[in-house]
C-alpha cells in the first residue's frame, strides 16, 4: 500500500521534534498512525510532510506522581493503558474506554495523545478524561503549558495545540478521581472496529453513608461538534439523595446540554435518545460500583 507523503523526518527527542516543526511549519505530527495515515489515504493530507515522534519512550508509560497526580504519556499505547496496573486500581472505567477503541491492532499502535489531539467527538477516551477533569500537557519552543481539558476542545477536529506544540501526557490530579467510581459505554452498530454512534461516561461520588450524591460528572462523545460535558444534568442531581426520582432527573436534564447531529450512523432524535438512556445507566452502574444502591 502506497501513500502520498513529501517528507519523513523522525524524532530523536522532544525538543528536536519541536526543531522540525518550527522548521516545516506545514508538518503534521505522526506518533501510532492510525488516525493520520487514513487521512493520508484518503487525499485529505496527500502530498504531506510529517514528523515522527514514534521512537520517543520518554513520552511513555503511566507513573503516578508524589502528589497522587497519574501521569499518562501521551504515547502511552491503547493496550498499555488497559493493562496498566495503577489505571487498573484508581481509574479502570479509564482502562475500559481505551479498551473499547478498534481492534486489537489499533489498540496496539493507536495512542491516547492521537485519541485527544485529532479532535474528533468520537473519541473513545476523551469523554472519560472530560469526565475525570483531566490536565493536557504540551511542549513548544516557550516551554510547558497545562491546559484543562474542558478547554482543549476549541471546535470539530480543532484542539489548543500551536503547531509547533507536542502533546507530552495526560494528567489526573488526585482530587479528580479519589473517592469517585466510573462507568463508560461506548453504543456503536459492531461490538469492534466500529466509530461510536454515541459514547458516555459518567463518574460519581457518593457520601460517606453511600445515600447521597456528592458529585457526578457526565461526558459525552458525538453529543455534539467536540466532547462535551452536560454540565445542567451534573447541578441537578448533586446532593440529592440515591433513589430513582434522582435517576430519571438525571437523564432528562442531560437534554438540555447536547446537541447531536443527524448521520448517516444516526438520527438527532435516535442519538438523544441514546443519551438519556445511557446517563440513566451509567449513573445506575457507577454507583453500584460506588457501593450505593437505588431505592
Amino acid at each position: 500500500m502506497k501513500y502520498d507523503i513529501k517528507k519523513l523526518y523522525e524524532a530523536t527527542s522532544l525538543d528536536h521534534a519541536i526543531s522540525l516543526l518550527e522548521q516545516h511549519p506545514e508538518a503534521k505530527i505522526i506518533a501510532g498512525g492510525s488516525d493520520i495515515l487514513i487521512s493520508v489515504r484518503g487525499g485529505e493530507l496527500a502530498g504531506c510532510t510529517l514528523v515522527s515522534i514514534y521512537g520517543l519512550d520518554d513520552l511513555r508509560g503511566v507513573s503516578l506522581e508524589d502528589d497522587g497526580t497519574i501521569r499518562i504519556g501521551s504515547l502511552t499505547s491503547f493496550t498499555n493503558i488497559v493493562r496498566n496496573e495503577i489505571i487498573n486500581k484508581y481509574v479502570p472505567f479509564l482502562g475500559e474506554a481505551a479498551g473499547s477503541v478498534g481492534g486489537p491492532q489499533v489498540r496496539n499502535i493507536g495512542t491516547i495523545g492521537g485519541n485527544t489531539c485529532n479532535g474528533v467527538t468520537s473519541a473513545d477516551t476523551a469523554s472519560t478524561l472530560l469526565a475525570l477533569d483531566a490536565i493536557i500537557e504540551v511542549k513548544g519552543k516557550d516551554g510547558y503549558r497545562r491546559i484543562p481539558i474542558k478547554d482543549w476542545y476549541i471546535k470539530a477536529k480543532v484542539v489548543d495545540l500551536k503547531p509547533t506544540e507536542v502533546q507530552t501526557a495526560i494528567l489526573l490530579p488526585k482530587e479528580s478521581y479519589e473517592n469517585y467510581f466510573g462507568y463508560y459505554f461506548k453504543y456503536s452498530m459492531r461490538h469492534a472496529m466500529d466509530i461510536a454512534t454515541c459514547g458516555c461516561s459518567v463518574n460519581v461520588k457518593l457520601s460517606e453513608d453511600k445515600k447521597n450524591i456528592t458529585d457526578v460528572r457526565i461526558a459525552y462523545g458525538v453529543a455534539g461538534p467536540v466532547p462535551l460535558r452536560a454540565l445542567t444534568a451534573e447541578a441537578a442531581i448533586k446532593e440529592r439523595p440515591v433513589d430513582l426520582e434522582t435517576i430519571e432527573l438525571f437523564s432528562e436534564k442531560v437534554k438540555d446540554d447536547i446537541n447531536p447531529r443527524t448521520s448517516w450512523r444516526a438520527t438527532k432524535e435516535f442519538r438523544t435518545h441514546l443519551m438519556t438512556e445511557l446517563a440513566r445507566r451509567c449513573l445506575i452502574e457507577s454507583v453500584r460500583r460506588s457501593g450505593g444502591t437505588f431505592q
